[in-house]
């Protein structure tokens, strides 16, 4: 069965533990690991480094409107009153020093099954923050519920260095800090349901809960930073598209930047009406989509492609990306079971309705305003998730993935593929 490799096979955490097969015969093989620190959640001192800028710099009251402020100190141009102060206030991160993989739990953040989890952090020395999404399936009948991760504590934890985390130079954030945000809800990071009743019993579907309570302690750790790169694989890749809209709303003064990795929010014709209703009962939706996106809401007859334009517009002065391969079995087999109405015995969805709605999503609706959204699409393979893999070795054409990466961290985001 391919579905736990949407992400992580239950293998080493911190990694893409999955091994789909590529039609140019690649491997999506697990990432290595450089070890775990183990971090103190009851120390309020920010991270500083004697290496680089530190990351804690700014004010913790950073306001959330992007408006705040003028050059006059003022608010609105005609009072004085200063900006609001963010509503991330929580202690900071504990502090400790760049280069070291650490564990913090958060006892308020639940895995499917009601156990606690936490976040690996790395930090860095670069003006740089890379909030990464894990990925691991999902949770929504009972097939896909048994090869769903439902726990994730420190001992889970085994901090990576490989593709996106490489801390080498070849690697466009190597020296930035690293957030890594472990999935075991279940519910791709987007899920506000607690003690909600499904095929598997009584599940904690409040992913999208937990990175609040994240949030919470990493807004004021990081209010100065000066680039967010909000990104993941697989379910993490729907995370962070999912989660990218109140992430860049708690960082209104940096670039906030989505690099989503084989997550791709397509329309009805491979993500059919039916199946994304069931994830939006089931998990939350209406109260976890933007509400300002009205056209996202399965509920309404709206799908999740449109959250896509809705941040593009929202946050037009960003960049957005999304990679894929053109023949990703792991995410046609997870939109198969919205074939025949939801009936489908054998979930799979025809590589060619497939790449056709990758194109349609990217020309008709990850097209406005120009410039804002990028895409790098892989011909001819069936491979799942690169960024943790293959980010160094994946080449369409003349481009080498590592290069379109480093070009959207840089600013430009270009489409790249068929």
């Amino acid at each position: 069965m391919l579905l736990p490799a949407c992400g992580d096979d239950g293998g080493a955490a911190g990694t893409d533990g999955e091994t789909a097969g590529t039609s140019e015969g690649t491997t999506d093989g697990s990432a290595g690991t450089d070890g775990t620190a183990t971090g103190d959640p009851t120390t309020s001192a920010g991270p500083t480094t004697d290496d680089g800028p530190n990351p804690t710099t700014g004010d913790p009251t950073t306001s959330t409107d992007p408006t705040a402020g003028t050059t006059d100190g003022t608010t609105d141009g005609t009072t004085g009153d200063p900006p609001p102060p963010s509503p991330w206030d929580g202690e900071p991160l504990p502090d400790a020093p760049p280069g070291e993989w650490n564990w913090i739990d958060f006892p308020e953040a639940l895995c499917r099954d009601g156990s606690s989890t936490g976040i690996g952090v790395r930090y860095g020395t670069g003006d740089g923050l890379v909030i990464y999404f894990m990925g691991g399936g999902a949770c929504f009948n009972a097939l896909t519920c048994a090869q769903n991760p439902s726990s994730f504590d420190g001992g889970d934890f085994d901090g990576s260095s490989d593709g996106i985390f490489d801390p080498g130079p070849q690697n466009p954030v190597g020296d930035w800090t690293h957030i890594f945000v472990p999935y075991c809800t279940g519910d791709v990071h987007a899920g506000d349901r607690p003690d909600q009743d499904s095929e598997a019993g009584v599940q904690q579907f409040v992913g999208y809960r937990n990175v609040a309570a994240y949030l919470e302690r990493i807004v004021p750790t990081f209010a100065g930073v000066g680039h967010v790169l909000v990104t993941g694989e697989s379910a993490g890749g729907f995370g962070a598209a999912f989660n990218y809209d109140r992430i860049a709303d708690a960082f209104p003064d940096a670039r906030v930047t989505l690099l989503d990795d084989s997550g791709p929010p397509l329309g009805f014709e491979v993500a059919a009406l039916c199946l994304q209703q069931k994830w939006s009962d089931l998990w939350g939706f209406d109260d976890t989509i933007p509400a300002a996106c009205e056209g996202c809401f399965p509920s309404q007859g709206g799908g999740i492609i449109n959250i896509g334009a809705y941040i593009a517009q929202k946050h037009p002065d960003q960049r957005l990306a999304l990679i894929s391969s053109t023949g990703d079995s792991v995410i046609r087999f997870f939109f198969g079971f919205g074939g025949n109405d939801c009936t489908a015995l054998l979930p799979n969805t025809p590589q060619a309705a497939f790449e056709a709605a990758l194109i349609d999503a990217r020309d008709n609706h990850f097209n406005e305003p120009a410039g804002v959204w990028g895409s790098y699409f892989v011909d001819n393979s069936e491979q799942h998730t690169f960024l943790s893999s293959s980010l160094y070795t994946t080449k369409v054409g003349d481009t080498p993935l590592v290069d379109w990466v480093a070009d959207l961290i840089a600013g430009q985001a270009v489409h790249v593929g068929p």
